[in-house]
Parts: structure tokens; sequence; C-alpha cells
């Protein structure tokens, strides 16, 4: 005989729930590492205009280019390099050196073989160089191998001024007018990083108190709305997994690929909208594969997610007049069928990722919480969508126009570049513009979001979510009148 299987305790269910919570806290903090600590300073230099090439870097030339720093942290430094529409070999030492004591902060020797004509490079130190605040630094270009016809130049700009009297380009010692193709990344300091083991704390305070709370309800028979949410889950459960799974496979019934189509819709959507904008539009989106394919997998889920949560309650109607089951299980319901689909379509982007050679590292840990904030915010709009849909039927013909603008105000397929900069505070109060853009982070840049992105994407998704549960929670006595 099958044994049943052994229920977790309210008391058991906190244990588990406060050391995840620690584990998740302290694996964050060194995941997110640099992230945390410090944000990217509106100080940064940017690289000025291309005008002509400083001239062949030949055997024991210096290029050396002086900046001042105003912030404290350095991450990256770029400059812009042209190989005269050749194939160079050998090699050329870049140096990133203190010029007050003449110390060498990073150092790393470039292979020219490996150089495009006219791109920029990134240099990044291992980790971010701190304590520079008010120190000249300067960047060295230098050869050891260079001969005429076998070497490589650096872009500059003879037309403009250096931005202080820090700054200063020079050949082999002898001043230059004008300015190197070159920008800095400079990072200001994040109190949060610096507190973040003492906030953590206090909200993991907060969350012993509140599992506290919950246990002494439970065993004094008071009301609490915790424990509701926390009864009504554990007691329509196996309800609740009958409609996922009814929803997830009446999708894919009679169709001859089936599940499959979970993968194969994002990579043909994505294949048709790269040929058009990466081709006819000459789209300049670096790996523009992958970030097209995040906005799509993520939107996506959204489109699938509200259209089935729209119908939920209508769709359901002979069920919710005959039988009383809690409403909001159908809202939930739909949408945890169509999140089936996004785990499944994360599968062909992480892929694309790969194939792409994007950065693969912890930080993808770290898009499960995008993914939750999506699902939360799914929910929330569910629930509005589908009270609307019972007293105005009208709302799914609406909802297709309303969700089609939705896309286009998103940028999926366009850079946020081009989004106008005294509109931006309306494209920014769209969630799914901060889910995606924190994904986006992850699997592109291979790093932790600043702080702030954690708190963008929670108020995007809980919001929402308060919200439609306020209105389904005074539209749902009407209900059965209506549908």
């Amino acid at each position: 005989m099958k044994k049943k299987a052994k229920s977790i305790s309210l008391a058991q269910g906190c244990a588990i729930l406060i050391i995840v919570y620690i584990v998740l806290s302290i694996g964050l903090y060194f995941i997110a590492g640099e992230q945390f600590k410090s944000k990217h300073s509106e100080n940064s230099i940017e690289s000025v205009e291309a005008v002509k090439p400083i001239g062949e870097i030949l055997k024991d030339d210096t290029v050396e280019q002086t900046f001042y720093m105003d912030e404290d942290i350095l991450s990256n430094f770029t400059l812009k390099l042209a190989t005269y529409e050749r194939q160079n070999t050998g090699a050329v030492l870049v140096e990133l050196i203190d010029a007050s004591d003449k110390r060498v902060l990073f150092s790393k020797t470039v292979d020219i073989a490996t150089l495009a004509d006219n791109s920029f490079i990134t240099l990044r130190p291992e980790s971010y160089i701190s304590g520079l605040k008010g120190k000249t630094l300067c960047i060295s270009v230098s050869s050891q191998t260079g001969t005429p016809g076998n070497a490589v130049t650096l872009w500059y700009n003879d037309t403009v001024q250096q931005a202080d009297r820090y700054s200063q380009l020079t050949l082999n010692g002898e001043p230059i007018s004008g300015s190197l193709c070159y920008s800095v990344e400079k990072r200001v300091k994040l109190l949060f990083g610096q507190y973040y083991f003492v906030i953590m704390g206090l909200i993991g305070i907060l969350l012993f108190a509140y599992c506290a709370r919950l246990i002494h309800c439970s065993k004094t028979g008071k009301k609490s709305l915790g424990l509701n949410v926390i009864n009504a889950f554990s007691r329509y459960n196996f309800l609740l997994k009958q409609l996922v799974s009814r929803d997830f496979k009446t999708k894919y019934k009679r169709s001859v690929l089936g599940v499959l189509w979970s993968f194969l819709n994002p990579l043909l959507t994505m294949s048709i909208q790269y040929l058009v904008f990466s081709t006819l539009f000459k789209s300049d989106i670096p790996n523009f594969a992958v970030y097209l394919m995040v906005g799509i997998v993520f939107f996506s889920f959204f489109n699938e997610a509200t259209n089935m949560g729209l119908m939920s309650i209508v769709g359901n109607a002979s069920l919710i007049t005959k039988v009383y089951i809690p409403k909001y299980i159908f809202p939930v319901s739909r949408v945890m069928s169509s999140s089936i689909n996004l785990f499944i379509s994360m599968v062909p982007l992480l892929l694309m990722a790969i194939i792409t050679r994007a950065p693969i590292t912890p930080a993808l840990l770290i898009l499960p919480f995008s993914i939750i904030c999506t699902i939360v915010f799914c929910i929330g709009m569910a629930f509005i969508l589908s009270s609307a849909m019972v007293y105005f039927r009208d709302m799914q013909f609406l909802w297709s126009v309303l969700s089609m603008l939705w896309m286009y105000a998103t940028p999926i397929f366009y850079p946020e570049s081009i989004l106008p900069q005294s509109l931006m505070f309306l494209f920014k109060m769209n969630p799914m513009y901060h889910f995606i853009r924190f994904s986006r982070t992850i699997i592109l840049d291979g790093i932790s979001p600043e702080p702030q992105a954690y708190l963008f994407c929670l108020i995007a998704a809980i919001v929402p979510f308060l919200l439609g549960t306020a209105i389904f929670k005074k539209a749902q006595d009407r209900f059965v009148l209506n549908i």
C-alpha cells in the first residue's frame, strides 16, 4: 500500500523559509559582488568622435593619455583601434598607471591579430580598482613588435580640447593636441553595499517575527490573512494542480509537435525579427539575437498569461455556478500553466546565449528573481482582466489592442537609447520594462543589476498584484450573477 506523504507543519515550514532566506541573502551578496557596492557614475568619460589615426605604433613607441578621477572606483576603459584594413601580427601592451607614483594598476597584452578594424576594445580588470578619487591616471599603449606595415594605430580627435588640465595626450613623451578616442567607466560607492547585512538582517528579523505571529495565531485560533492564504492553498492544492495540468494539456491538444512549440515559438519569432531589425533596419545592438530573444520570451509569457487569465472566470462559468471553489484559483491556475511555457522557453534562450558567447557567470542564479516578479505581476493583471471580462465582454477585443500597444512601448526589438529622455519616466512606469531590463543585464552582461533594479522589479510586481487582488476580491461576489 502506498504511504501518504507526510505534510510539513507550519513551524517546520517557517523554519525552512527562514533558513532559505539566510542562504539566499548570503549567496546574493557574493554573486552580486561589486554591483551592490557601487553604481555607474554620470561623470564617466565618454569617447570623443574619431577623426584620424595617431600613426602606426611601432617598436618602442608609447602613446599615453592622462585623465582625472573625480570618483573613487574605475571598472573598465575602452580604446578605439584601427588595423589599416589588414591582418597584423604581434601584440601591444596596454597599462593603466597612477601618474603620481608610476604604479601600474592594470596591465594586459593584446594580441593584435584578433582585432577588428576601427573597433573599440574594452579592458576590464578582474576586480574594480578603488581608492582613485582625486588622482590622475594614465592609459599607456606601447609595442615591442610593431614594424612598418605590421602594426596597429589608435584613433584620436585633434579638433577637441582636453576636458581639464589633468588630461594630456602624448606620443613618446611629446604632447599632441587633441584627445584619444577612449572612454572610462567610473563608479560611485553605494551605502546599500556597505550596510547590506544590516538591511537584510532587519528584514530577516521582521520575517522571523511574522512567522512567530503565524504560529501563535495557529495555536490560539486567531484570524490571520497569512494563515487564510496558507490554508486555502493547502486545501485546494490538488485542484490547482489539476487545473494547471488541464490548461497546459489543452493548449497542445491534437498538436503534432506539442510541447516542442514552446522551444520553437521564441526561436522562430526571434529569427524573423532578427532578420528584419538587424538586416533591414541595421540594428547595432551588441549580441542583438540574445537581446531580442530575452524581450520576446518575457513578453510572450506576459501576453499568453494575460490572455488566458482574461477568460479564466468566464471560461469556467459552468464550474463556478455549480460548486463552491475559491474563484481566485482560476486566474492563478491560468498564469501558472503559462509559466510552464516560460520555463521551457528559457532553454532555447540560454542555448542562444551560449552559442553567441554571452558571459555565463554565477549571476544567472539571480534570473529566477525577475521570473518570479513577472509571474506575480501577471497574476495581478489576470485578476484585473478576469474581473473586467465578467462585466465588460468587449474587454477581450480591447485587450488585444492594448497588449499590442504595450509591446511597442517596451524595448523588445529597439534599444533604450532611442527613447526620448523627456518621456523616460513614462516608459519606466511599464513593469515589463524593468523585468526585461533586469534579465538582460544578467544574461548579456553576466553581472547582477544594481540594487535599485531589484527594488523597481519588486514594486512593479507587488503593486499590480495588490491592486488586482483588491479589485478581484470586491468584484467576485457578483460574478455568479453576470457570467
